[in-house]
């Protein structure tokens, strides 16, 4: 297995979910799980992969449910997402499954938002510009929880964390952050996610990618994944001159893990490990 193909699946199952990109049993291919889709897809990489691109060789027949017909369509799409999104050189899976969504995106019905759970609504103006809160008050001094920096290729990735109460509060928060620290402020991205329980079963989740496409998203994804509720998120990332691919979601995901686990919300697998021996 090549580094890039090694650092693309490890990126892919850090955004999606462990599961979604796994070997085969022949161990010469791969089984690709969309999320949300009914369908899994077998590929193959290339030893030149990704000078040369990866072969779709068919669904994974694993007794799945799903209407008639929807393998081969979700099949046909991703050939073309593939075919779409593909540049030699360069590896593309999370782009061909971000343009998978679109596809089907385009041919579904409107619908909820995924990831949203009942009686959950997401305000698309909760993130708002510093020049726009100006009239939010702090009602008490935010306590950020820092993980420790990720470096990779001269890029930088620091997440801070802390509890919030009210999608207002952590509109706040943001906007006290951005205006008391000029290097956050300065940054390339400050990544923003945050999910909060609202009264009589409601509840808030938003994110803001500030430039780094899909990071939002994702970040947000690892919050609803790891069942985190009333508490905000923003990775702040320094750019180093080199692109990282996808490899830089799992890096923003490293950071915010390790946010979460120093302000005690989810616990530390290492540590885990050793008590259970």
């Amino acid at each position: 297995m090549s580094d890039e193909l090694r650092d693309e699946v490890e990126a892919i199952n850090s955004i999606y979910g462990e599961g979604c990109l796994v070997p085969s049993n022949d161990t010469a291919s791969y089984i690709l799980t969309p999320p949300g889709e009914s369908s899994s897809i077998r590929i193959e990489f290339p030893s030149g992969y990704p000078a040369v691109p990866p072969t779709v060789i068919g669904t994974n027949s694993t007794g799945q449910s799903g209407k008639r017909g929807d393998a081969a369509r979700e099949l046909a799409l991703f050939c073309q997402a593939l075919g779409n999104v593909y540049e030699a050189g360069t590896v593309c899976l999370f782009d061909a499954i971000e343009e998978l969504a679109r596809l089907l995106g385009e041919e579904a019905p409107e619908q909820e938002s995924p990831g949203m759970d009942s009686g959950q609504h997401t305000n698309s103006n909760d993130f708002i510009s510093v020049s726009h809160t100006e009239d939010l008050k702090l009602t008490k001094e935010p306590r950020w929880v820092l993980s420790d920096p990720v470096v990779e290729l001269k890029s930088t990735f620091v997440a801070r964390s802390a509890a919030v109460a009210s999608t207002a509060e952590a509109e706040a928060f943001l906007q006290h952050l951005l205006a008391s620290d000029k290097k956050v402020r300065t940054a390339t991205h400050n990544i923003t996610a945050w999910r909060i329980r609202g009264s009589n079963n409601t509840a808030f989740q938003d994110c803001n990618d500030d430039g780094e496409t899909a990071a939002g998203g994702r970040l947000l994804h690892l919050m609803q994944l790891m069942d985190l509720w009333d508490v905000m998120v923003v990775v702040t990332r320094w750019y180093g001159g080199h692109k990282l691919g996808p490899r830089r979601f799992a890096l923003i995901n490293q950071a915010a893990r390790d946010s979460f686990v120093r302000a005690g919300l989810v616990a530390d697998a290492t540590t885990s490990s050793k008590k259970k021996k």
